[in-house]
């Protein structure tokens, strides 16, 4: 197929999961207004698992059908970056002074969690590159370790909002009005296309690599893990434009989430031809430190509420989070 035609189906695929995306954050909201469970508790245990359906699509695609288990895993730790580099961006375009002083508190449990998980998953590749003993095995004890650990930390999360009484409900007469009926279609449609769009994502990228001569790690961190990160992105937006900073942020750092302790774990338990953390390149490493790093900045800009923007334009945690990523990025390309 001509090179041409792969980054048009690409582009594609985008179109139709951005496309699909603007409404998981308004259905979002209302199911959040409708059921009276807070924006931090949607955003992260429904949002966030929605907006990383394409990430497990793809992995799963990418194990299975494409055979290229790093371009698994380069696009959920590539993802991971890309959440975090999307709180930067809308820093940047939010006016109501630093967007992390407007979002609620439970958002830095979510943060703090994802560090435990990223380390966890980050673990994971050290010690498979250290011994072959499960090498064989048909799922790694780490990605149990994983799984277990997201299942904790959502039941974490629901039990601190609850204590913390963050639920936030917004007198909106057009939710008051709104179809819990044509909401759950609404949504569930969102996701259809979703799910649909992801599965020729693992494919291309990896046809993309082949022709470009790329590495599979540098595909799936930044092309695929852009591209599905896209619903995250889309959402974010939309959700800042309903006012909902918190259901923004909690999706993002709730997806990183789902990406080390759910994707991670199905990827690890669909690739067939033993443990999937020894079939990876050691480049994902340096991607999980630069992202645990990433998510300490934005967890000391979430505790250090009384701050104001430098000016209208940017702010500190905005430029470090963008300078961040775009390191890793140079370092990914050039190592991996």
């Amino acid at each position: 197929m001509p090179i041409a035609l792969l980054w048009l189906q690409l582009a594609g695929v985008t179109i139709m999961i951005l496309t699909a995306s603007h409404f998981l954050a308004k259905s979002a909201d209302i199911i959040s207004f409708k059921t009276g469970l807070g924006q931090s508790l949607i955003g992260v245990g429904l949002l966030a698992t929605v907006t990383s359906l394409p990430e497990l699509v793809t992995g799963v695609s990418s194990v299975t059908f494409v055979g290229a288990p790093d371009l698994a895993a380069g696009d959920a730790f590539g993802s991971n970056l890309f959440n975090l580099v999307i709180i930067g961006l809308l820093d940047i375009f939010w006016r109501n002074g630093p967007i992390l002083t407007a979002v609620s508190t439970t958002t830095i449990l979510v943060g703090a969690l994802g560090i435990g998980l990223i380390a966890i998953a980050a673990s994971a590749l050290v010690i498979h590159s250290m011994t072959t003993t499960t090498s064989t095995w048909p799922i790694s004890p780490v990605s149990i370790v994983l799984v277990l650990a997201f299942a904790g930390a959502m039941f974490m999360i629901y039990r601190f909002e609850r204590a913390q009484g963050d639920v936030e409900i917004e007198a909106n007469s057009e939710y008051a009005e709104a179809s819990v009926t044509a909401t759950t279609v609404m949504f569930l449609v969102s996701v259809g296309v979703i799910v649909g769009s992801a599965v020729w994502l693992a494919q291309t990228g990896d046809t993309i690599a082949e022709e470009m001569g790329w590495e599979a790690s540098f595909v799936g961190t930044q092309f695929l893990a852009l591209s599905t990160s896209l619903p995250e992105l889309a959402t974010a937006v939309a959700a800042i434009r309903l006012n909902a900073p918190t259901l923004a942020i909690s999706n993002l750092l709730g997806s990183n989430l789902f990406n080390m302790g759910f994707v991670l774990f199905i990827d690890d338990a669909a690739f067939t031809d033993g443990v999937l953390w020894s079939n990876v390149s050691p480049i994902h490493t340096l991607t999980s430190i630069v992202a645990v790093i990433m998510t300490v900045v934005v967890i000391i800009a979430l505790f250090n509420r009384s701050r104001t923007r430098p000016n209208r334009f940017w702010t500190f945690e905005a430029v470090t989070l963008i300078g961040l990523y775009v390191l890793a990025s140079i370092l990914v390309f050039q190592l991996g």
